[in-house]
């Protein structure tokens, strides 16, 4: 479900701006310019193809260790992009008077019309480029991407794009861009905290709360709660990942995640299974937070959901 919100806004955020482009070049009578404006559009679409099939080359030349640091990074990173675009859109109610003067400043310096080609270019390959780098963590967040959701949030921006350009039909924007930059706020706190889950998991982050002692042939981990576990080194176990996690159990908060079934899959409420995996992509949700996770995810949506509102209450 995140998916579908996150292309949803993404392109209909794109087919705004070309279609608030598009109708002023057709209403100062600017053909030459209209040209350059869909060629803009077309190239900024395959370089946003291009910039996806090298991304994830370069994504998948990580393993170990390195695989979770740069997952960890790029999940953090896409929690701050998505987070100042939530803001930023709150910000920027005026976006079709900005373009159009834009727009008006590319043509009268450019006789040839490549600002405008510039201006539809940088527009939608940074509308391509970010829906890329949010997919990319929903995928490593949930553990996987519903094509199918992906492109009905394709298919419903440009639909509503359609009725309001093509049409000439009133459409409540405004709430479409509250009500899901209200979920989005909880979509980017979950990539912060699953971002921290991955450099807690690297060790770049330590892991904090309980306490673990290493005995000569087992490690005794304790919760704050005061449940407790014994981890067993035996012969053929690596005695520093049986300590980690032995650390890693301790960290938790808590643990209501349901055992897996017999047959290896989870349960549906497992944060991995179909309705906990949903409230994961949409929410953060994790059944078996640590500490540090959940202090993250408690400080992302209140300060988010206090900058947002202030800025909202403000225009």
């Amino acid at each position: 479900m995140a998916e579908l919100i996150i292309v949803f806004r993404e392109v209909l955020e794109a087919t705004l701006i070309v279609g608030i482009l598009y109708t002023y070049l057709d209403k100062i009578g600017q053909n030459d310019a209209l040209t350059r404006l869909w060629q803009g559009v077309m190239v900024a679409l395959a370089a946003s193809l291009i910039g996806s099939l090298l991304f994830q080359k370069f994504a998948g030349g990580f393993d170990g260790d390195a695989s979770k640091i740069f997952e960890g990074i790029v999940m953090i990173v896409a929690a701050g992009i998505l987070g100042s675009m939530i803001i930023w859109m709150a910000k920027n109610s005026n976006i079709a008077g900005e373009l159009e003067e834009k727009a008006a400043d590319a043509i009268k310096n450019d006789d040839l019309g490549y600002g405008i080609f510039a201006l539809a270019f940088i527009s939608v390959f940074r509308e391509g480029i970010e829906t890329i780098l949010f997919l990319y963590a929903v995928t490593m967040q949930k553990g996987g991407l519903s094509v199918p959701l992906s492109f009905v949030g394709a298919g419903l921006g440009i639909g509503v794009g359609y009725m309001i350009f093509i049409q000439g039909k009133k459409v409540p924007l405004k709430t479409f861009f509250n009500v899901s930059s209200f979920v989005l706020i909880f979509v980017a706190a979950g990539m912060l905290t699953y971002g921290v889950h991955e450099l807690e998991s690297a060790k770049v982050i330590p892991y904090y709360g309980g306490q673990v002692n290493v005995e000569e042939d087992q490690v005794i981990a304790t919760r704050v709660s005061g449940d407790s576990k014994i981890f067993i080194f035996n012969k053929s176990s690596d005695k520093k990942k049986t300590i980690s996690s032995a650390e890693k159990w301790a960290s938790r908060v808590w643990d209501i995640n349901p055992p897996k079934h017999a047959d290896g899959t989870y349960p549906v409420l497992h944060d991995k299974g179909a309705i906990g995996g949903l409230f994961k992509g949409l929410f953060g949700y994790n059944g078996d937070p640590s500490w540090i996770e959940l202090a993250v995810w408690l400080c992302a949506v209140f300060s988010m959901n206090l900058i947002w509102r202030k800025v909202l209450s403000n225009i």
